[in-house]
């Protein structure tokens, strides 16, 4: 028996596609993206030990970059959601973080997955770039059967559907937010 992932596409031609090569399951941008290329401020100076000592601060733009869907995980798992692995490589681009983590409560018809990124340079993501991947793993708060229903799985199966059955709960980056 497979674990199923519920999938409704927002975007059309954004459903995640599971390589059979690897074990991660790639996501697409959902719209095209232009980063600029990190700016470098003012020449400051500070006295460090008796020492003038100069340096600039550098602002790098981030974004959200939709994926163009929402979905529904199994019960009991999270997911983890990475960059590919020529994103630096290829899109210049990488996740600031290094990982993003959706939690199962981020599961509305509504709740579109996104990809966190800065760039490395300038650059353009076009809507349908492989931008991203992600896996699922067991959450902290997995039941034993859940846990055992992972055991004795045969893999995962993404099941494109209308609704997904739950409410939105937006927020996605809710750091700080009570």
């Amino acid at each position: 028996m497979k674990l199923k992932i519920k999938v409704k596409v927002l975007t059309e031609g954004c459903m995640p596609e599971i390589n059979e090569k690897g074990d991660w399951i790639d996501l697409k941008a959902a719209k095209d993206v232009e980063f600029n290329a990190a700016q470098s401020g003012t020449l400051k100076k500070k006295t460090v030990e008796g020492e003038e000592i100069g340096y600039r601060n550098v602002e790098m733009s981030t974004s959200y970059i939709p994926l163009g869907v929402a979905m529904k995980l199994p019960d009991g798992f999270e997911a983890i959601v990475a960059s590919r692995s020529s994103g630096p490589k290829k899109l210049n681009i990488f996740i600031p973080s290094g990982i993003g983590v959706i939690d199962q409560v981020y599961s509305g018809n509504r709740d579109e997955w996104n990809y966190v990124a800065s760039p490395m340079k300038a650059t353009t993501i076009h809507k349908g770039d492989r931008i991203c991947q992600f896996r699922i793993q067991l959450s902290q708060k997995a039941t034993v059967w859940q846990k055992l229903k992972w055991l004795f799985s045969s893999g995962i199966e993404l099941v494109e559907v209308d609704d997904l059955g739950d409410n939105n709960r937006g927020g996605f980056g809710s750091t700080g937010v009570k």
